[in-house]
């Protein structure tokens, strides 16, 4: 009688299996998705029938290799277990180079197209095309980077929530999202966000989340300004994704140390003029998957306790949480996450995930929507047409 292997027997090897083959496959897709982002902009500046001088070629097609092949070894190298931040940068600002002139690269290969049907080609069309692309890239990069490197302007805007008292009748709240201190030492944009936050005269200041991008032992020293920023009623604070690739809880412990009141799953009741306001907080998303003990979305837990006739201001980081905000009747959200689409057309991308990409939304019956670009970047140093912001909401009674 046949015996059957262990792994028969007890059924771990064919999950293991599935899982090497999901690895593999996933591994040929990043490879596939990798090759398109360098080929279509080699090709349109080097192949495309432009009949570059044979050394021109030859360096194009040499930086174009070496940036593929080493790519993913820098991503590993930045955003792995080492965590360089030299080789973050590095592979970031590759990521962000390449996507901008594959965007422009197939738009231009569009127009090419379009010439040869037309029955313009050859080669002076297409140097016109590769040179035009080269130039709208270096352009946009050059912007791109000045626009997140930036100080974010402010953005103001009046918001009637129907339920509040008239004592809270112009409450200010200043929004920061997606601050991502990360491998590219902000330490003094960070000092200056808060000098710009502090110039608001905020009764409550918001942090939506997303606040870096390693430990808060990494980025002590520019989380370390959020501690001089002021308010007159609160400060508040809940996690993002990206803190669920580091430390979560860390962070909730670093903003509390800094004088923040982090709002995990929990909420304050703030006063003004005799009329009261909750602000609640909810954990990301992603904080249940992360496997961290205690940490999920939980509004029931959430708003346990509260007076369910006062008016509810929920910061949720991610904008499809307002699925459940509304069902629960939140008056408002408010979020981050999305950055804007950060570099466009990337927003097209986004919302296919997000309800919302930016701006002011309603959603059911009473619940309004306050979506943030956000005042930093993540992992490319650049935004294209896409511009931070720091969000003063002049909340207004009815």
């Amino acid at each position: 009688m046949a015996v059957a292997p262990p792994e028969a027997e007890t059924g771990t090897g064919v999950p293991s299996a599935r899982r090497s083959l999901r690895r593999r496959l996933g591994g040929g897709v990043v490879l596939l998705v990798l090759t398109v982002l360098f080929l279509l902009p080699w090709w349109t500046l080097f192949a495309s029938g432009v009949d570059w001088p044979f050394p021109v070629v030859l360096t194009g097609t040499l930086v174009f290799a070496a940036g593929l092949v080493s790519f993913p070894f820098l991503m590993a190298a930045g955003h792995g277990q080492r965590r360089s931040d030299r080789a973050a940068r590095v592979a970031d600002s590759a990521l962000g180079v390449v996507w901008v002139l594959f965007t422009w690269s197939a738009l231009g290969g569009l127009l090419h197209l379009v010439l040869m049907g037309l029955g313009v080609g050859g080669v002076g069309p297409a140097r016109i095309i590769a040179v035009a692309v080269a130039v709208v890239s270096a352009g946009l990069l050059a912007w791109g980077h000045h626009e997140a490197m930036r100080v974010p302007r402010v953005k103001r805007l009046d918001l009637v929530v129907p339920r509040l008292g008239g004592g809270l009748d112009g409450t200010r709240v200043v929004v920061l999202a997606d601050t991502h201190y990360g491998p590219i030492d902000r330490a003094d944009w960070s000092a200056r966000v808060a000098e710009a936050v502090n110039a608001l005269d905020a009764d409550v200041v918001v942090h939506a989340g997303d606040i870096a991008d390693g430990t808060p032992a990494q980025r002590r020293e520019q989380s370390a300004p959020l501690g001089t920023i002021r308010s007159r009623l609160a400060k508040v604070y809940v996690t993002g994704n990206h803190e669920y690739f580091g430390e979560a809880q860390g962070w909730l412990d670093r903003m509390a140390e800094l004088g923040w009141e982090p709002l995990h799953n929990r909420h304050v009741v703030v006063e003004r003029g005799g009329d009261l306001l909750v602000l609640a907080g909810v954990d990301d998303v992603t904080a249940e998957s992360s496997g961290l003990a205690g940490h999920r979305a939980n509004l029931h837990g959430a708003l346990a306790g509260a007076d369910p006739d006062q008016p509810v201001l929920l910061v949720a980081h991610q904008p499809k949480y307002v699925g459940q905000a509304a069902d629960a009747g939140i008056d408002l959200q408010i979020s981050g996450h999305t950055h804007g689409g950060q570099i466009w057309p990337f927003n097209f991308l986004v919302r296919i995930d997000q309800p919302v990409v930016h701006g002011l939304s309603r959603h059911g019956e009473r619940t309004q929507l306050y979506t943030s670009r956000g005042a930093g970047f993540w992992g490319p140093p650049f935004r294209v047409f896409a511009p931070s912001e720091i969000t003063l909401l002049t909340l207004r009674s009815a």
